[in-house]
């Protein structure tokens, strides 16, 4: 089932009718992503208010979660002795079916969920359809009635919950951000027809598993075989030939000897054909007895119309992965329909939304952002990403109304006209601010010469890893008129006139290196802020900006606050037994163990700014382990170009063991695949693969375990620009238009030339026009192909997941699919060579 964006806070609100001191506690399943664990602190926060009993548990992968569902989730059930409840899972279990996972279809005469409910908030796609329109409660009750009584109802229809839904009786729940309802009309249609189609074997002719009642059914409710035509399937016209021809020719019998029974009332098929009497036909023949088709020709009508159905949910699947709107955000239009929003859920909103442009999480999939936005933050989504970071500007300003002191002070200080503020206005000022940040990394921690030097934009741009690219660095801050001793000061105690000069300087200069989107652009009367960032100040303590506090929380997600050095980092396995480690060569429930104990380190320091300043190092730390890693990876050309992708192996060096993290080694890889992407953009004047871009496969060792983690990219192509999507649509019905009116014309003088011949006696002659007709229409069917292209469903989407399960089936390469990025595999040591080959010849682009 699933939750429409206009239903968001009816089963919240239902839980907080019902909920009481004796109830169950809430079960909230995290997955270990900034994202995920802004969402979890807006959905806990709500939970407090209401005084309702929760339990959070990290979750690291399927193998977690699995164990997670036999220990927690199962027991809850009332087969179990449980009493039911709730599960919420905040990134996790969107693309598998989470009944099976966590053991909640086990078929025993009951109730499969026990009286257990699990709400799914998940920002990745494809969705596993079985949980968008299957997961009803309904359906195991009703499944002695007939087939059209399922997936609808009053409360339900077709797996869309309505405003009458009675929330309570189990049962897996999707929250739709708006994209079900829009995008999945043709699969929501195709799942549900197959859900109510009784089972028919397709290898067979003489199958006599479904009753031929179902069948029949089956056949008049999708709708009678008039539209045979469109059917791909045309081996078996020869077979239905006697049910369109009613001629009494040789006639094939049906496999049981017997005729389909029908009720005396029912409609005749509609695809019987009336054939007017021949010449020699007396007037007082009777007509030719009516022929029903036989029990064969109607499994094989099923048949196809399973293929059909089947065929729809095939290309969903096989789209590949991409990222919709931020659970971080769709929680807090749930805290904001329950009238419980401020300045703390925002922050956290703020937060989530601006990391994902750290983990290149782009509506294409993993890969890099290759729009030219305007600057600062606004990387992530195109049109659809901005519209989302306009309305969150909308409520720092509803929320944070300033007053004329707090107007006056920043035209003194000079942030009206682009210094980025670095101080609080007041020691009590816990306000959230907007300001114009550039694209650089923790500048009011860092020098601004490291800001800019650690900047994945810039490092791509100005090809920082070589000295001609350090030499371009150099000019660019000297036309700037900054000195490298005053630029390699902290920012905060650089000097005031020249902080005030930056934004100014920037936008000249800039543009000259290739750096367009370093800054947004100027405002206009404090409105009109696009592209500009979100700042937050905790009085006199500390000012941060939402990009910095998500790469603190990711790099302690990453790390850990043990990781602020190579030596510390190269002995964290160090302190493990031999059973330990060959406990952990196996599954890698000790690393993963490891990991969850991180998430309370990240989910503490974004609840205490004095956490957050402590793992300050840690994040600078890994940001310039990836600028030595990277830099190393492309001076010696350890970058190889195969068929399909571009490949690189992290396996020596100081750094080797901070990138046996998957999000760790994801930030490497697009670093390194940013970079690459500008060199192509540079050498042909625009990036590669036909507009997609060059995919990069990066593994990274893990020696204590043997095995390579192996990340997969996009290269940048197929960002859905949404704004540019409207004016394609605009332009296609525009000229829809214009054709139609040409046929009218047409038709009009058609006419008319007609009528004038009759007059005159002539014979018509209109060749000589058709054929000039056909010249443009093929013309203009041409443009609208090439127009079109980019409105092919999935194109440039990253679809390593599926590639990567491809090569799992067809070869013995022994390889754990474990994380929820399905772009990230784990291979075994030796058998990396292999995987890397068979993967090169499979499409990892859409």
């Amino acid at each position: 089932m699933y939750l429409p964006r206009a239903l968001i806070s009816h089963l919240y609100q239902h839980l907080r009718r019902t909920s009481h001191a004796l109830s169950p506690p809430v079960l909230i399943l995290v997955a270990l992503e900034p994202d995920a664990l802004c969402a979890c602190r807006i959905l806990t926060a709500l939970l407090r208010r209401d005084y309702i009993q929760h339990k959070i548990q990290p979750v690291a992968g399927y193998g977690d979660l699995s164990q997670v569902g036999e220990d927690l989730v199962q027991p809850m059930r009332t087969q179990q002795g449980g009493s039911g409840g709730l599960v919420v899972c905040l990134g996790v279990g969107g693309l598998v079916d989470l009944s099976a996972v966590l053991g909640l279809d086990e078929e025993d005469g009951e109730d499969p969920a026990g009286g257990v409910e699990v709400w799914i908030v998940d920002a990745r796609r494809p969705w596993n359809l079985g949980n968008v329109f299957g997961g009803n409660p309904a359906d195991y009750a009703l499944q002695e009635t007939t087939g059209n009584a399922r997936l609808k109802g009053p409360e339900i229809e077709k797996g869309k919950i309505q405003p009458s839904y009675r929330p309570g009786r189990g049962g897996i729940i999707v929250y739709d951000d708006g994209d079900i309802d829009e995008e999945l009309a043709a699969e929501r249609e195709a799942y549900c027809e197959l859900a109510q189609m009784p089972e028919v074997d397709d290898n067979g002719e003489s199958d006599d598993s479904a009753d031929d009642s179902d069948v029949v059914e089956s056949i008049e409710r999708v709708g009678h075989p008039r539209k045979r035509k469109s059917w791909p399937d045309q081996d078996d016209e020869e077979e239905d030939s006697d049910i369109e021809n009613p001629r009494p020719r040789r006639r094939r019998r049906s496999n049981s000897h017997t005729p389909v029974s029908s009720s005396p009332n029912r409609i005749p098929p509609s695809n019987q054909i009336d054939v007017p009497r021949s010449p020699s036909s007396t007037p007082g023949s009777s007509p030719p007895p009516q022929q029903q088709p036989s029990s064969r020709t109607l499994r094989r009508r099923l048949l196809r119309l399973r293929r059909k159905h089947s065929a729809v949910l095939s290309t969903y699947y096989g789209l590949g992965t991409s990222y919709s709107e931020p659970i971080s955000s769709l929680l807090y239009s749930l805290a904001e329909d329950l009238g419980r929003e401020d300045n703390d859920l925002l922050w956290y909103a703020i937060v989530g939304v601006s990391s994902l442009e750290l983990y290149g999480r782009t509506m294409t999939g993993v890969g890099i952002s290759s729009a030219s936005e305007s600057g600062g933050s606004a990387g992530w989504g195109g049109e659809r990403g901005e519209q989302i970071r306009q309305v969150l500007r909308d409520e720092v300003r509803r929320l944070n109304a300033p007053d004329q002191k707090d107007t006056d002070r920043e035209i003194s200080r000079g942030e009206v006209s682009g210094v980025i503020p670095t101080t609080a206005k007041s020691p009590t000022d816990t306000s959230i601010r907007l300001s114009p940040e550039p694209r650089f990394l923790l500048i009011r921690h860092w020098s601004l010469y490291d800001s800019m030097l650690h900047s994945p934009y810039l490092a791509a741009r100005l090809h920082i890893w070589s000295d001609v690219g350090r030499k371009r660095l150099h000019k660019l801050l000297a036309k700037m008129g900054v000195s490298l001793s005053q630029c390699k000061q902290s920012y905060t105690h650089m000097d005031m006139e020249l902080k005030k000069g930056l934004r100014k300087s920037l936008l000249t200069y800039a543009p000259m290196y290739g750096l367009d989107g370093l800054v947004p652009p100027a405002a206009n009367n404090g409105r009109g802020r696009e592209g500009w960032g979100f700042v937050r100040s905790w009085g006199w303590k500390a000012t941060l900006s939402a990009v910095d506090v998500g790469v603190i929380v990711g790099a302690v997600l990453e790390v850990g606050k043990a990781g602020t050095g190579s030596a510390s980092v190269a002995s964290m396995g160090a302190g493990r037994t031999a059973e330990e480690n060959s406990l952990s060569d196996e599954d890698g429930r000790l690393e993963g163990a490891e990991w969850v104990s991180r998430f309370w380190e990240a989910y503490d320091a974004l609840g205490d700014v004095e956490t957050l300043k402590h793992a300050l190092p840690t994040a600078q730390h890994l940001h310039r382990a990836i600028l030595r890693t990277g830099t190393s990876l492309l001076e010696k050309k350890q970058i190889r170009h195969l068929r399909a992708f571009r490949m690189a192996v992290v396996k020596e060096g100081p750094d080797v063991q901070l990138f046996t993290h998957p999000a760790a080694l994801t930030k490497l890889a697009l670093w390194v695949g940013e970079a690459i992407a500008e060199q192509e953009r540079e050498q042909r004047g625009k990036i590669g693969k036909g507009g997609k871009g060059t995919p990069l496969v990066l593994a990274g060792l893990n020696e204590s375990r043997g095995v390579y983690i192996v990340v997969g990219t996009g290269g940048g192509g197929g960002v859905v620009d949404w704004k540019a999507r409207m004016e394609r649509k605009e332009k296609l019905a525009a000229r829809a238009r214009r054709k139609k009116e040409k046929a009218a014309e047409k038709e009009r003088k058609k006419v008319q030339r007609a009528a004038e011949r009759a007059q005159r006696g002539e014979e018509e002659e209109e060749d000589e026009e058709e054929d000039a007709t056909e010249s443009e229409d093929s013309e203009n069917s041409s443009d609208e192909e090439d127009e079109g292209n980019m409105e092919e469903k999935g194109y440039g989407r990253n679809r390593f997941g599926n590639a990567f399960q491809e090569v799992v089936d067809e070869t013995s390469a022994r390889v754990r699919i474990d994380s929820f990025e399905h772009c990230v595999v784990e291979v075994k040591k030796e058998d990396l060579s292999g995987f890397l080959e068979s993967l090169s010849m499979k499409v990892v682009v859409g």
